[in-house]
């Protein structure tokens, strides 16, 4: 089976932490990292090469839309 693989992405850490234990334990999903802000978010998108990315729309440095139209 192959599993779709996530990039969570949130300036808040509960809220990750929330994310992370929500969707860990599905079988067919695979966390594979984690950003606080948009300039992290590219870095790891580029590195990792998710499937999907689950944005933040407000983010410290800018927002998720800017970040997703730049991935």
């Amino acid at each position: 089976m192959t599993k779709i693989r996530l990039l969570l992405v949130d300036d808040h850490d509960v809220v990750r932490s929330g994310l992370r234990m929500l969707l860990e334990n599905e079988a067919d999903l695979v966390i594979l990292g984690e950003a606080g802000d948009g300039q992290q978010a590219l870095g790891l998108v580029a590195k990792l090469e998710p499937d999907v990315v689950i944005m933040d729309i407000t983010l410290p440095d800018m927002s998720g839309i800017e970040v997703t139209q730049r991935i």
